[in-house]
Order: C-alpha cells, then sequence, then structure tokens
C-alpha cells in the first residue's frame, strides 16, 4: 500500500528531515514508487507539490528535501498503486475548499468496492481515496455549515472514519489548515519533539539531525508517519481504530472506536444521519 506522513507544529517548521527520510522508501528502500504529493499551509493557503515519478528519484522531490518550506501543518503521501493508473490525477494529498477553506486529504488503504453517493464534490481520478474524500466532505456539506462547532465536525470525522474502516483499511491524515485529523484502521505512528531537543537519525538514510541547534526551547514538533522513520527515537504508536486531534504540535481531542470485522460486501456511501 502506501504511506502518509503529516506534521503539526506551534511554529513554522520544514518538513525536510521527515520527507528526506519518506523519500527514499519510494522506490529504493520501500516499493512506493507510483508517485508522490506534499502540501504545505501557508496561513489559508497551500503551497503544492505532486509528481508521478517515484520520490526516491525526483527531481521535484529533491528541490522539496533541500527548500525549507516553512509550515505549521503539512502532509505527504508516497503511492503504491493498487486502484487507478499512475497519473497526477490520482496522486495523494487531494485538496478540495469547504466554507473558505482549503481541505487537504491523504489516505492509505483500500477500499475496492466503494461507491460515493453524488454530490457536490466529484472525483478527478479514479482512485477509492478521492472518491472516499469527496463522499466524506459531501455528508460535511449536507449535514453542517461554516458556523457549526469544531466538535460537530470532530463526530462526524470519528463516525465517518469509523464506518470506512469497518469496511476496509481506512489510515488516514485531513487537515483544514488549522487542526489536523488523524484516524489509524491498521497502521500509524507519532513522536512529539520538544525541549530538550536532541539528535535523531533516519532509518533510511545516512542523515542526522541536532534538533537543539535547528530550534528554539519553545518549539513543539509533532510527526505522523505509517512507520517510524528514525531508529534512535521512541514512537508513539496508535490502536486500531485510534483517532487524534492535532492543533500547533499538541493533540487536543483523541479516543479509539471499536472496529467490527472488515466485510467484504459493497461499501455504502456515507452514512444518513
Amino acid at each position: 500500500m502506501c504511506e502518509l506522513l503529516a506534521m503539526s507544529a506551534n511554529t513554522p517548521t520544514d518538513l525536510c528531515f521527515s520527507f528526506t527520510g519518506l523519500t527514499r522508501r519510494g522506490g529504493d528502500t520501500g516499493p512506493h514508487k507510483d508517485g508522490w504529493g506534499v502540501a504545505f499551509y501557508e496561513g489559508k493557503g497551500v503551497r503544492a507539490f505532486h509528481d508521478v515519478d517515484a520520490s526516491a528519484n525526483s527531481r521535484i522531490a529533491e528541490v522539496v528535501q533541500t527548500h525549507p518550506i516553512k509550515s505549521e501543518v503539512a502532509l505527504c503521501h508516497i503511492r503504491q498503486a493498487n486502484v487507478g493508473e499512475i497519473c497526477l490525477a490520482n496522486t495523494h494529498p487531494f485538496m478540495r475548499e469547504l466554507w473558505g477553506r482549503y481541505w487537504v486529504f491523504a489516505h492509505n488503504g483500500q477500499l475496492s468496492d466503494f461507491c460515493a453517493k453524488p454530490g457536490f464534490y466529484e472525483a478527478v481520478g479514479t482512485t477509492d481515496s478521492e472518491a472516499l474524500f469527496c463522499d466524506l466532505l459531501n455528508h460535511l456539506r449536507d449535514h453542517s455549515d461554516r458556523h457549526s462547532t469544531e466538535q460537530d465536525t470532530v463526530d462526524q470525522l470519528i463516525q465517518l472514519s469509523a464506518a470506512y474502516a469497518r469496511q476496509g483499511v481506512f489510515n488516514l491524515l485531513l487537515s483544514n489548515g488549522d487542526w489536523l485529523f488523524t484516524f489509524c484502521s491498521t497502521k500509524m505512528a507519532s513522536i512529539t519533539r520538544r525541549a530538550p531537543f536532541g539528535p535523531a537519525r533516519l532509518k533510511d538514510t545516512d542523515v542526522t539531525i541536532d534538533f537543539e541547534a535547528e530550534t528554539t526551547p519553545n518549539d513543539i514538533v509533532s510527526v505522523v508517519v505509517t512507520e517510524p522513520l528514525t531508529s534512535d527515537e521512541q514512537w508513539d504508536v496508535y490502536q486500531p481504530g485510534e483517532w487524534r486531534l492535532w492543533r500547533k504540535g499538541e493533540v487536543i481531542q483523541s479516543g479509539v472506536v471499536a472496529l467490527a470485522k472488515i466485510d467484504s460486501a459493497p461499501t455504502q456511501a456515507y452514512i444518513e444521519s
């Protein structure tokens, strides 16, 4: 399948170190060679890069690795195609506007029989992931509005994520630039770095960084991944069904929902309330 990477920080921070580790898994130390993408929030705007080449060999990925783009929220995905051809339209993360904000979505997993209910948002490509994203946003658009509380939105995201995960593998990264919502169906881990900072070494390439030299004592930076990226740090592994809401590097809400055994029946579109 694919691998995910996200960052939530309390100050604009670059993703160069973690992104360098992840890109090696795209066709070098891992099989995820069917394209990659990354999105950085800058205020309400988003700076996004996508490529159908393997990230380990991508010249565009080299630019992102070496150019310190600062962001408080970033989402990244490297793809091993299982649904849909290899093309830019099928490359995560996907982005749509809702209520005056850009929402960015990346998914690891597969719901092979998923069929989204028709709605305002439509998929451009042919992946189940983009269909899920459109289905999720259509649900929010039909059942909420821009004045709905954050808690109402989070409750709906939990309900929808659990419903999707009961029908297949659904590991999720989703952000509107203000917060980062993560949901684990099968595999996810995170780490929060804060003072006192120390060194860290990547698993997939011979790169070490001393975070103390790159940060201030007030910085808080959290990284969420499919598989831990470093070999000398203690990562926090999610449980299946665990969700977390992140803001400025901290978990502000979390919980675990029960996931029933995966059903082979065709997945229905979003649950009507």
